[in-house]
């Protein structure tokens, strides 16, 4: 079984591809971050295309240099570094190196980030990758999160134990929806993290879809992460639209490698034996035609007790540990197969 990337990148090759890849493997603030990024030897315009983040600089590194040997990510400096010959390093996490441990045994394997071990760089550990975006020219990028639910049960359960009034949630939530609040929330202007937590599932496509949009990279360097209140299936369809720029090929790349993609996971024992939550399909394509999708983020993918397997389509109810992975999967099929019926 390969991994799933075709080949690796060329010794001495000079890329932003570096900086761009390292969102493969980030979450929802890390998406926010990147699109922060600026490179050293690239300008981007500001273009009025949804949401523009505010961008910033990163540090100048003499052009004579071969690669760039750092990635700086607002807000999460040191998290992230570039590696040598097109892989990427991501700060250490037991858990997500256990699991990638196990997806190189498993059938997965071609669905996911090759691993290639744990490395130590200026004191810290970090898990090596390879860098998705290698054979990719001016790749667009999207991050879809996959799921009912991005956080754990023990997570919901931590939380009601020791209850915290959080200000930083309430002003996130009437930054979303001003009436989300209730009365009681609004004398304290806070909310509970478990609160927080499950109302953020309801606004988005999460909750009804098993999936949503974290956020979009363009070719020409713009990002949005405007995606919090995008919900429906048809809100849903036409943000896949403008992603594709109407290219019917990518299109049917995409849509084929989702239907690889779910074959594989029906007969992954991987799948069956984990609960995955706050994992993403990284969605890449370039003006070339050249697309693909990965599954990426295991950093809260847990292994379930022995004897105990999940069915990733049933409604989760506190305590069953389903994630609804595959209720997202089969929708996200469907949507791509109605843009092609078009």
């Amino acid at each position: 079984l390969h991994c799933g990337t075709a080949k690796v990148a060329r010794a001495g090759q000079l890329s932003v591809h570096e900086f761009q890849a390292t969102w493969y493997i980030c979450g929802v603030s890390e998406f926010q971050s990147l699109c922060n990024l600026i490179f050293p030897f690239s300008v981007f315009q500001k273009k009025a295309w949804h949401t523009i983040k505010t961008m910033v600089n990163l540090p100048v590194i003499s052009p004579f240099k071969k690669r760039y040997s750092w990635v700086q990510l607002a807000g999460h400096t040191g998290s992230f570094k570039a590696a040598d010959s097109g892989k990427i390093l991501k700060r250490f996490s037991e858990n997500e190196k256990e699991c990638f441990e196990r997806l190189m045994k498993d059938p997965l394997r071609s669905c996911v980030p090759c691993f290639h071990g744990v490395v130590e760089r200026d004191g810290e550990s970090y898990i090596q990758l390879d860098d998705l975006l290698t054979d990719f020219e001016g790749p667009c990028v999207m991050d879809c999160k996959m799921g009912i639910r991005t956080y754990l049960e023990e997570e919901l359960t931590k939380a009601r134990e020791k209850p915290k009034l959080r200000k930083d949630m309430y002003k996130k939530m009437i930054e979303v929806d001003p009436l989300a609040p209730t009365a009681e929330e609004n004398a304290q202007h806070a909310v509970t993290k478990p609160r927080y937590m499950q109302w953020r599932e309801t606004i988005s496509s999460s909750a009804n879809l098993g999936f949503r949009i974290e956020g979009i990279k363009k070719a020409d360097g713009t990002c949005n992460t405007n995606f919090k209140t995008t919900k429906t299936q048809e809100q849903v369809l036409q943000v896949f639209v403008e992603f594709i720029e109407g290219n019917t090929t990518i299109l049917k790349k995409y849509l084929k490698r989702l239907q690889e993609i779910h074959v594989i996971l029906e007969s992954s024992d991987f799948f069956k034996r984990h609960e995955v939550v706050g994992s993403s399909l990284l969605f890449v394509h370039d003006d070339s035609g050249n697309a693909n999708v990965w599954l990426i983020d295991f950093g809260k993918t847990t292994l379930l007790p022995d004897g105990q397997t999940l069915d990733h389509r049933i409604p989760w109810q506190e305590g069953n540990r389903e994630d609804g992975y595959l209720l997202g999967l089969d929708n996200l099929i469907g949507i791509l197969e109605s843009i092609t019926e078009r």
